[in-house]
């Protein structure tokens, strides 16, 4: 049965998909300018600023980072493994936490949730967490400091853990364990292939995480073999500045020669385009998982 389009619907729709088009292309705009620009020749973002279209077409910009190409090459290698085991350890582990404190039945739930919140608002702080990972963990130069420093956020638990409390009935893990499983089975077998959609989200912020930790890698590793996309191109930034300020001092070179600014623009296009192509793949479960705890039953 058509449902009849009033005029007041009409209009409504009319407003509603212009509003929804100029949002959209407000979102895409700066992007667009920053691929537009990194392509842009320094100069003329010196003199003329950003603008939608290179006014003169440079991959200058692109040539710098691509000098150490071996090295980018590299850093990608360890930046895609980090993420990727990372992830799918930080989603593991958390959603199994997440459901050992949504179990009413478990007594220390409130104890072990409460403990994990407190985390939140008192933390040992940065130099306490340095010598423990290295002097007694034993974690400097290697790769699995870049997997376990930022593998747990208590937000992220918290979000796992109601989604469980108000998506899974309580009658599923009862009847599996009637029927002899135990809790980890449960758990593998029954909670978490539900868990899809806030997986999806919770994995999405996980991965963009891991994705752009630069500040693990300047801590902890002193070895460039192991050194994270982010930590190179950071590096390599720093590298330039250093550069203008001693061209300047010795008024060799002008500092404008240098890509500074396209670098940085240069810099977004290569860390932010290989999360660009994976959000598609997990849209449909990251609308559904957004709205967690938004509609109350």
């Amino acid at each position: 049965m058509e449902i009849k389009r009033t005029k007041d619907m009409i209009v409504f729709n009319i407003l509603s998909y212009t509003f929804i088009t100029l949002a959209a292309i407000g979102c895409l705009l700066p992007f667009l300018m920053v691929i537009s620009n990194s392509f842009n020749s320094e100069a003329m973002v010196i003199r003329h600023g950003f603008s939608i279209l290179p006014r003169e077409f440079s991959t200058e910009a692109y040539g710098m980072i691509l000098v150490n190409w071996e090295r980018i090459v590299r850093a990608y290698g360890v930046t895609v493994s980090v993420t990727v085991v990372g992830t799918i350890f930080s989603l593991f582990l958390s959603s199994m936490f997440a459901y050992v404190i949504s179990r009413k039945e478990f007594k220390y739930r409130n104890v072990l949730s409460f403990y994990v919140y407190f985390t939140t608002l008192f933390s040992g702080g940065l130099v306490s967490s340095y010598i423990f990972n290295v002097n007694y963990l034993h974690l400097k130069d290697t790769l699995q400091v870049l997997v376990l420093v930022p593998m747990f956020t208590v937000f992220n638990i918290l979000i796992l853990r109601s989604f469980i409390s108000g998506s899974i009935p309580d009658s599923l893990p009862e009847s599996a364990r009637l029927d002899g499983a135990g809790e980890f089975t449960i758990f593998i077998r029954v909670v978490f292939p539900l868990l899809k959609p806030a997986l999806a989200t919770i994995g999405l912020f996980t991965a963009l995480t891991y994705w752009n930790d630069w500040s693990t890698a300047m801590l902890y590793i002193n070895d460039h073999k192991l050194h994270s996309l982010q930590y190179v191109l950071y590096q390599m930034f720093q590298n330039i500045k250093a550069m203008m300020i001693m061209s300047e001092q010795m008024m060799s070179m002008p500092s404008a020669e240098l890509p500074a600014e396209t670098f940085k623009l240069a810099m977004t296009v290569v860390v932010t385009g290989p999360i660009v192509l994976l959000y598609p793949f997990v849209q449909k479960y990251f609308v559904s998982g957004i709205t967690i705890g938004a509609v109350k039953g």
